[in-house]
């Protein structure tokens, strides 16, 4: 904690962002239950001379939610003993958010960065034809596995910002609506607004901001392109991701 800190003092930034996952920046049970262990994270940064933004549960948040297909590939974000056992591991991050709702009532925070995980992604382009109502019921189920911990985040005072982000159930605007009608407009049911994701599925991405300012708490920003061939689009061919037409520079 205290070298990240430093680093990122000398790099002349002003706060840092911390992962939650394991415990190389953070314990998160510990900063959950113990206000001590959170003014002492507190003033090493503060002698680094950066503070503690927000904290992210990014992987934590995309194991909420995680569709069979992918369980393999997730598996590897979850601890060992949890691996193979898709229902314990959604408990578990479930309870990794909660946690992190009050370690970050502890530290003094006001957001806290995640994932909405994805239960039908892969059905965003299908053929055939997705099964009426699938998408309605994918909603509701994800709705009643955020809900509670939207709740959490209410009692810390804390808003829940999902960042918006292909690959999630939640990636734009059309798909966070239908989770804010799911979660019946939950009022910390937030996003963290990253405009390399928007352009990479060539939306406006300015005119994002005029329509859900309102909700947006959080932002991420770095240099995206997409230069689309006769060869490849929006979908990338499967390629890498230096070849694909839509990439990131950072």
């Amino acid at each position: 904690m205290a070298n990240i800190a430093r680093w990122a003092a000398s790099q002349g930034h002003k706060a840092i962002q911390l992962p939650t996952l394991g415990s190389q920046f953070i314990n998160l049970v510990r900063a959950a239950e113990s206000q001590e262990y959170c003014d002492e994270l507190i003033a090493v940064c503060a002698q680094a001379g950066v503070e503690i933004s927000e904290l992210s549960t990014h992987l934590q948040g995309r194991l909420v939610a995680v569709h069979p297909a992918f369980d393999a590939l997730f598996d590897d974000f979850a601890p060992a003993h949890l691996r193979g056992q898709p229902q314990v591991r959604t408990e578990w991050a479930i309870e990794q958010l909660k946690l992190a709702a009050r370690a970050s009532q502890r530290l003094g925070l006001k957001a806290h960065a995640t994932f909405s995980g994805a239960l039908f992604w892969p059905y965003i382009y299908p053929w055939p034809q997705r099964p009426s109502g699938l998408v309605e019921q994918g909603f509701e189920e994800l709705a009643r596995r955020w809900l509670p911990i939207l709740e959490c985040f209410e009692e810390a005072g804390v808003d829940l910002c999902y960042e918006i982000h292909p690959g999630e159930d939640l990636h734009d605007g059309a798909s966070f609506e239908r989770f804010l009608q799911a979660v019946d407009h939950h009022t910390r049911a937030a996003i963290l607004y990253d405009p390399s994701h928007l352009l990479l599925q060539q939306m406006d991405y300015l005119g994002f901001i005029d329509r859900y300012h309102e909700r947006i708490r959080m932002f991420h920003v770095k240099d995206a392109e997409f230069r689309p061939d006769a060869r490849s689009g929006v979908y990338g061919g499967y390629q890498g991701w230096v070849e694909r037409p839509g990439r990131f520079r950072s």
